[in-house]
């Protein structure tokens, strides 16, 4: 009998291969995002020194409903907060998500508050 694997250790396997390529240093900075079924999470990370910059969730935010909404906030106040530490570019790390639904709403929101990716 095979053993199929959950959707969740597939999705970790991505985020480790996509992490061999991408880093954060202090000047950009890695826009990490992780989504569980009922928040969503955003970090700026410089991995050169091991250091959150930033970070912002829907929890933080006191969003009633984990949905498009919410996500588009994040990413906003995400934004937000790397202006305030005088950050404009960063790398994208969707954490093997797909690029579709609340990981796109939270980088469109985020690049319409000035961040770019």
């Amino acid at each position: 009998m095979i053993k199929k694997e959950s959707k969740n250790v597939m999705r970790i396997k991505r985020h480790k291969k996509i992490r061999q390529t991408l880093s954060g240093t202090n000047t950009t900075p890695r826009l990490c995002v992780f989504r569980s079924n009922t928040a969503i999470y955003a970090q700026l990370i410089d991995d050169v020194k091991g250091v959150t910059v930033a970070s912002s969730s829907s929890l933080e935010l006191k969003a009633k409903n984990n949905n498009l909404e919410a996500a588009a906030a994040v990413g906003k106040d995400i934004a937000e907060k790397a202006k305030k530490a005088k950050i404009k570019t960063v790398v994208f790390d969707r954490g093997g998500y797909l690029y579709h639904g609340r990981v796109k709403a939270l980088a469109e929101a985020a690049r319409e508050n000035g961040l770019e990716f």
